[in-house]
């Protein structure tokens, strides 16, 4: 929302802040799926002070639809002209191939959650759209287990009424993860093995999987408080990334000739 809200003056106004204290700076956008499977699509923005030399192969001279989609460059064709003198376009290698699938973090005999009754799970199955029932009766198809993301959203019906619906995702990645301020906030998934659907909420473990944390990473006892940790956090893959291929380069480069060296920001 970033990019958009307040109809992108609140962008521009972190552009401007930025730019007026002495930033060059650039955005861009990663989606985690490229690193784990869960959709999570987070800016960065990451500003560098104006002593500090920024080598050539980091910056580039126009936007990459990998980094730059057409939301940010949107974005920035609002800031102000001053703030545009300041913009970096950072360059960055094209994003890994992903190692794992929703499935493949998936806990046989999870810790902290149970399985839903059948009853439970007919339950889930009678609130979703043909759309969605679609999708299902295809995974059924597939004679392979499979692991879909479940989320209840309020929709709105032909009649203009609202309902609250069960939309599924076979795509091998989860739904981006939220804070479970809520009991529609909490993701479940779908287990499926031919005619045999099973379904409970993630479990804080694989929630932090599809965070990049390692299974030695302690999380907090309550169901909430650990689902919390990764519906507020970032994606550590990510920043791994990040880190590597641009702030590390920034924060060892010297700085250029007569001034002291300062910091990066992100």
């Amino acid at each position: 929302g970033v990019l958009t809200s307040h109809r992108g003056q609140d962008f521009a106004a972190l552009a401007n802040a930025l730019e007026e204290e002495g930033y060059r700076f650039g955005a861009v956008l990663v989606d985690a799926k490229h690193f784990v499977p869960q959709s999570r699509p987070r800016v960065f923005i990451i500003g560098v002070s104006a002593e500090v030399a920024v080598a050539d192969e980091l910056v580039r001279h126009d936007p990459t639809p990998v980094w730059h989609p057409e939301g940010l460059v949107q974005a920035f064709d609002a800031i102000s002209d001053s703030a545009r003198r300041a913009w970096l376009w950072w360059n960055l290698p094209s994003p890994p191939r992903r190692t794992h699938d929703l499935i493949d973090l998936i806990e046989d005999e999870p810790s902290g959650v149970s399985w839903n009754t059948q009853a439970q799970t007919e339950r889930l199955i009678g609130m979703m759209s043909k759309a969605n029932l679609d999708k299902l009766d295809q995974a059924k198809q597939l004679n392979r287990t499979t692991v879909g993301g479940l989320y209840r959203r309020t929709r709105t019906d032909a009649a203009g009424n609202k309902v609250q619906r069960t939309e599924v995702r076979f795509d091998a990645v989860a739904g981006c993860l939220r804070t479970p301020s809520g009991g529609s906030s909490r993701q479940s998934i779908l287990h499926v093995d031919g005619k045999r659907v099973r379904s409970r909420l993630l479990s804080p473990r694989e929630a932090a999987r599809l965070m990049g944390l390692p299974d030695s990473y302690v999380l907090p006892a309550n169901y909430n408080d650990a689902y919390h940790v990764a519906g507020d956090g970032v994606v550590v893959p990510v920043v791994r990334f990040l880190t590597k291929q641009l702030l590390e380069p920034l924060l060892f480069k010297k700085p250029q000739a007569g001034t002291e060296p300062t910091g990066v920001s992100a």
